[in-house]
């Protein structure tokens, strides 16, 4: 069953590629995909009508003549196409053409065997075990001091527990989050931009935290948001943490985001789990498992 027969029924097999972009164009946004996705996916095929004659049918382009586009992108062009933009322009082809093929357009989709070059970015740096271990008990120490401070820990366990973003824990209002849920405490991942609705979500938190988030609140009391300050001073936070732990690592929200998902992926859950409690797409997720699977096997190594 075609995807967006609206878009699609004012183009036909030969169409020239303007036109088909701008159908195309009008199908992610009824997607609610990124503006900046739609920027992007849109510019990488014009660069494709700029190079075919301007009245060539789309419904006549060979899988041929695309690797030699894309050819001509790396070498020809004279301006600079990095492995990861290359990789990107690719994507954006073979959703382009797919979308075609899908609804009937085209009979054949000529960027199916056009090779993916994926480009995996550089693995980003995780807590090992030990030093999970050093981080919890420095923030813990916290807590014992004459002048008692449990926001370290409630921060730290959190991140470790959840894998957030720090958008998101920026955005974490005391009524997103639940203590008394049936299952166990909760915690509701919101937006306040309905374009990413799709990456609302609630995650388990551990009873544990339940009692340093009582605690954090009784000293604090925030009204509103749960933790209201600047991101840079909850960065600092964070360093002093790892300074005080005697890490040699830059302790950060990434950190704590990927050692999330590292100790999940090794613990066994359900891959669809671990995606969806990150909050990212399947697409997002091909890049993601690789490197966590990379992660796992060097993290293994240094045991």
């Amino acid at each position: 069953m075609p995807d967006s027969p609206l878009p699609v029924a004012t183009i036909s097999s030969e169409s020239p590629l303007t036109p088909a972009v701008n159908a195309w164009k009008m199908f992610l946004e009824d997607q609610d995909r990124s503006i900046h996705t739609i920027k992007a996916f849109a510019a990488d095929v014009n660069l494709l009508a700029g190079y075919l004659p301007p009245d060539r049918p789309i419904g006549s382009i060979t899988t041929k003549e695309l690797n030699a586009f894309l050819e001509w992108m790396k070498s020809g062009r004279g301006v600079p196409c990095s492995p990861k933009t290359l990789s990107r322009r690719i994507t954006s082809l073979k959703s382009f053409f797919r979308w075609l093929h899908g609804n009937g357009v085209i009979l054949i989709d000529p960027a199916e065997d056009v090779v993916q070059k994926s480009v995996l970015s550089p693995l980003p740096e995780i807590l090992t075990p030990e030093e999970l271990e050093l981080v919890r008990s420095s923030a813990q120490k916290y807590r014992t001091l004459e002048s008692a401070d449990a926001r370290p820990q409630a921060l730290l366990d959190l991140l470790v527990a959840t894998g957030i973003k720090k958008g998101e824990c920026l955005g974490i209002n005391l009524k997103h989050i639940d203590l008394d849920a049936p299952g166990g405490p909760l915690l509701f991942v919101r937006y306040a931009n309905p374009k990413y609705r799709y990456k609302e979500r609630k995650i388990a938190l551990k009873k544990e935290w339940a009692k340093v988030y009582k605690e954090y609140i009784a000293q604090y009391n925030p009204r509103d948001q749960l933790f209201p300050w600047s991101p840079r001073r909850l960065e600092y936070i964070l360093e002093d943490i790892g300074k005080d732990a005697g890490i040699s690592k830059h302790l950060s929200f990434l950190m704590c985001r990927w050692t999330c998902a590292v100790g999940d992926f090794e613990a066994g859950m359900d891959h669809t789990k671990i995606r969806q409690k990150l909050g990212v797409s399947e697409i997002q997720w091909r890049e993601i498992k690789l490197k966590l699977k990379r992660l796992s096997v060097s993290t293994a190594g240094e045991k």
